[in-house]
């Protein structure tokens, strides 16, 4: 599903990542751990397509992302890729279910698909009642829920999630975790979390463990 292959990455004279290797398997949910400027979120953005490497490769699918750009790069992250973070960024001017089919009105589906498929989504995450709310009218909780939903609208290959549960408290973030177990159980979808939640890094399928840019053992 996903592989990263010598992963280098500086920002200035600062070496972040120093020769990363990293791969997913279809159905996955892997953590990655590690203190505060070990390079998580930075291999995690770069997995993503958000950033580019200064040397190394990341294949989708078998599609070598890295040499993709412009258009062609959006397109494929649109289709193929979701993404969670810890701050939800979702739109405050657009209601729960408009939120969530913004990504599919950007792809080459059907209006009337992307609105049943948000829908369901939403109904899968236990806010059918919050369609018509917008974020200011839901809790925390709720609101990464429908960020949840809205990473999954597309049928992505593999979400990307950078400290998911990082702005929750401890009953929402448990909430949470079972949710993406769920969702591989369910649909089989991939999962690459960066977090500082060791609760949920032990559940994972594998737990990996980053420090001064590469991975380590514990």
């Amino acid at each position: 599903m996903l592989q990263a292959k010598g992963i280098y990455k500086n920002y200035g004279a600062l070496p972040v990542l120093k020769g990363v290797d990293l791969e997913v398997k279809e159905g996955e949910v892997v953590s990655i751990v590690g203190s505060s400027g070990a390079g998580k979120s930075t291999l995690l953005h770069i997995a993503g397509t958000l950033d580019a490497p200064d040397k190394g490769e990341v294949y989708i699918n078998n599609t070598n992302v890295t040499a993709l750009s412009g258009n062609k790069l959006s397109a494929f992250r649109n289709k193929h890729i979701g993404f969670i973070f810890q701050f939800h960024h979702l739109l405050p001017e657009f209601t729960a279910f408009e939120n969530v089919c913004m990504p599919g009105y950007i792809s080459s589906a059907s209006k009337s698909a992307v609105e049943k498929r948000a829908k369901e989504l939403l109904e899968t995450m236990g806010l059918a009642h919050r369609l018509e709310h917008k974020p200011s009218q839901m809790s925390g909780g709720e609101q990464q829920r429908v960020s949840v939903a809205r990473a999954l609208i597309n049928n992505p290959d593999i979400v990307f999630a950078d400290e998911p549960t990082g702005n929750l408290d401890s009953h929402l973030a448990e909430e949470m975790h079972e949710l993406f177990f769920k969702l591989r159980d369910a649909i089989g979808q991939t999962f690459l979390i960066v977090t500082h939640n060791n609760h949920l890094a032990d559940l994972c399928d594998r737990k990996l463990v980053m420090k001064d840019g590469l991975f380590v053992t514990e």
